[in-house]
């Protein structure tokens, strides 16, 4: 039950703007403050003319709910509000306040974020079933089964137990409690706004427990929801509970702004219309103050405020284009801060928000002025985020389509979504609660782009491997690799905002996720999915599945079919090539050099050796130089007509189970005969081959290479490097 609300009059926490202190400037036109008291004796005496039209307790609700929706059918909300004034007759808040005060209060706030009827008429009845005689059967047939399902989703959320610190199947119950519609949430977090702005008579100790639960799990979720108007309150709320000292002090800045003469805001907002005016661009250009921790954040960040720091303006056009365009006006004829230019538009967030973020600096004293520029939807959208998105069952106005897959599920934004789906994937509610706690207290957002020019909205500090399981799910158990723009990476790679991230994918459906990689993943998709895939499938004895290894030297090659090579120690001392070369003079024993291993048609050269061998090697070959400059003669040497040859490859691959097998199978399909071969051991999901091969004829060489790159896992082939001099 909802009666913890006390009289805000009383002592105990107050809201941002408290009397006595220069609160900033409302946001938008101030509507006349409700009066909670005059409502309640309405509520308890009843109207008169109840029958006749709406009563008058509501019209503050009906206000705003027309402001935003002008042909809503009203008679619903006339209906619920009947209904719940009745049920709630008698009953009072700890306040000594009629009950029905707080439903009214909870539903103006949605009517003011621009709520549908539906969801305002849920909202006045959001208590009956829990508090009244009122039964769901009852709701379903006076208003339909859309609002029984909103109230029963409120009623199971307000069954979740926050008391006990937001423990894991508390969470895990409240989002259960949510089911597929997200506006079961929006009447979660107004009736929690509605609560901490009267909060003022509970102990000490219960004010500080429903402040950090509020501030751990409800505030992130209004975040992610979009619901920035809501977060913003609950932050200053929660500010003045857990730190009243620091709010206080927040406060007097905020005052003592306030009664400046000069106001750097106020100028630069003047200078900006100019802009737009000469450049004819019809804009709104509004001084935005920054919520009280928004300016506690700063002076934290920033150490003495200046006028500039205690605000940001807000410019709002009609069409997308207008935003660059003002952008451009304002880049043109002021001076702009390149570092803070953010495109929210081309680029949305994950909780819907869109805008473009710039900076100006003021030319008299050097102060940076913030400035966001969007349009009105993008603003309404900005201010309710989910609330804004209006009937999630209604059909779709032909010129608004999803955005980037947020609303492909109508009934719910793609957070939520993912959220829902990561609390079904965890294999115990510990491991669900820690991955999500990681993510709530992630308030940064990167955006990494795939070679397609699709996005992905990833926590700052994402991996590779979170990227992975972004963008393909469970299948993502098949990553081998990545690259970073355009280079190679580790899956522990860190990724940067703007990076473009390709993923490299094998083909084995039975793929095992390294365990490497929890320790790399930050989203809660990559976690659990991880971690089941594991539980699943435990680790096999040691050495059962390592994917490579340096085995013993062997003195036969490899059969292309079997689990790995068999490598030797080193290059075999055959006395006589693959290839045919001819010396000057005829006669002499030859050698290809180990260290470059040449084949036709590359330039060779040749020295003698003890037994009278020749050794032959590639002309650029460090070993060459070193042998000259020591002054050993050069012997003659050149290819003869065979045309086979012996080569040295190395292979560079991430490991995964079966790599080697399928390579050297590769490699016997192009008539390869495998001489030696070494593998290193893995560095960093990293594993360097070593294979010295026999082919029939040289010209088949960039086949080979091409036919062992193709092999799923292998990055990179190349011909033995001549080492470079000294190394």
């Amino acid at each position: 039950m909802n009666a913890e609300a006390v009289n805000p009059t009383s002592p105990g926490p107050v809201p941002p703007a408290p009397t006595g202190a220069v609160a900033p400037a409302p946001r938008r036109k101030a509507r006349p403050r409700i009066d909670l008291r005059r409502l309640g004796r309405a509520a308890l005496l009843g109207s008169a003319t109840r029958s006749r039209g709406l009563p008058d307790a509501i019209g503050h609700v009906v206000e705003a709910h027309r402001a935003h929706h002008p042909d809503a059918d009203l008679d619903p909300l006339r209906r619920a509000y009947v209904l719940a004034e009745s049920s709630h007759r008698g009953q009072m808040r700890k306040s000594g306040e009629p009950y029905i005060t707080h439903p009214l209060a909870v539903t103006l706030i949605l009517a003011e974020l621009g709520a549908e009827t539906t969801t305002l008429t849920a909202s006045l009845l959001h208590d009956t079933v829990e508090d009244t005689e009122v039964t769901l059967d009852q709701v379903g047939k006076e208003f339909g089964a859309e609002v029984r399902y909103l109230v029963d989703g409120v009623t199971k959320l307000e069954k979740v137990d926050y008391g006990a610190a937001a423990e894991p199947e508390t969470f895990r119950k409240m989002l259960l409690a949510t089911g597929n519609d997200v506006r079961v949430m929006s009447i979660k977090l107004a009736d929690r706004l509605h609560n901490m702005r009267t909060l003022g008579v509970m102990r000490r100790e219960k004010q500080e427990r429903i402040a950090k639960v509020t501030r751990d799990v409800l505030i992130p979720l209004a975040e992610r929801l979009g619901v920035q108007a809501l977060k913003s309150e609950l932050e200053d709320l929660v500010f003045a509970v857990m730190h009243p000292e620091e709010y206080a002090h927040t406060r007097e800045l905020v005052h003592e702004n306030a009664v400046r003469a000069d106001d750097p805001l106020a100028a630069v907002a003047d200078e900006v219309r100019g802009v737009l005016r000469e450049a004819d661009i019809q804009a709104e250009v509004l001084i935005r103050p920054r919520h009280f921790v928004s300016v506690h954040r700063v002076s934290r960040k920033r150490g003495t405020l200046r006028g500039a720091d205690f605000g940001r303006l807000l410019v709002l056009v009609q069409e997308d284009a207008d935003c660059y365009a003002v952008l451009g006006e304002l880049h043109t004829c002021m001076t702009p801060v390149v570092s803070e230019f953010k495109d929210f538009i081309a680029v949305p967030k994950f909780n819907l928000y869109q805008s473009l973020h710039t900076a100006v600096a003021r030319a008299q004293d050097g102060q940076v002025v913030e400035v966001l520029i969007r349009t009105h939807q993008m603003h309404k959208v900005a201010e309710a985020g989910v609330v804004a998105l209006g009937n999630p069952y209604a059909p779709p106005a032909e010129d608004q389509g999803a955005g980037d897959g947020e609303r492909a599920d109508p009934t719910r934004p793609g957070w939520l979504s993912r959220l829902l789906d990561w609390q079904r994937g965890a294999p115990d509610p510990d491991t669900f609660w820690s991955t999500l706690r990681e993510d709530l207290a992630q308030d940064r957002e990167i955006t990494v782009f795939r070679p397609d020019g699709g996005t992905l909205g990833l926590p700052e500090g994402a991996t590779c491997v979170d990227a992975a399981y972004a963008q393909y799910g469970e299948d993502a158990h098949a990553t081998i690799g990545a690259r970073v723009n355009g280079r190679l990476a580790t899956m522990s790679t860190v990724l940067r905002d703007g990076d473009t991230v390709q993923l490299l994918m094998g083909q084995d459906p039975a793929s095992e996720p390294s365990r490497d990689w929890l320790e790399h993943a930050r989203t809660p998709a990559a976690r659990i999915a991880i971690q089941r895939r594991l539980a699943a499938h435990p680790e096999p004895a040691p050495g059962a599945e390592e994917p490579v290894r340096r085995p013993a030297a062997p003195e036969s090659p490899a059969h292309p079919h079997s689990g790995s090579p068999r490598p030797a120690t080193g290059a075999a001392p055959a006395a006589r090539p693959a290839a045919d070369v001819l010396v000057d003079p005829p006669g002499a024993t030859v050698r290809l050099a180990g260290c470059c291993t040449p084949v036709p048609p590359d330039e060779i050269t040749g020295f003698a050796v003890r037994g009278g061998v020749v050794t032959v090697h590639r002309a650029q070959c460090a070993v060459v130089a070193r042998m000259k400059s020591a002054g050993r003669a050069e012997v003659g040497v050149r290819w003869g007509e065979s045309t086979g040859c012996r080569v040295t490859l190395l292979a560079e691959s991430f490991g995964r189970p079966h790599l080697l097998a399928d390579l050297t199978e590769a490699m016997a399909l192009e008539g390869a005969e495998i001489v030696s071969a070494t593998v290193d051991p893995p560095d960093r999901q990293r594993v360097r081959h070593s294979y010295t091969v026999v082919l029939p004829d040289a010209a088949r060489l960039p086949a080979l290479m091409r036919a062992m790159r193709d092999v799923a896992g292998v990055y990179d082939v190349s011909r033995a490097q001549p080492q470079p001099a000294g190394a």
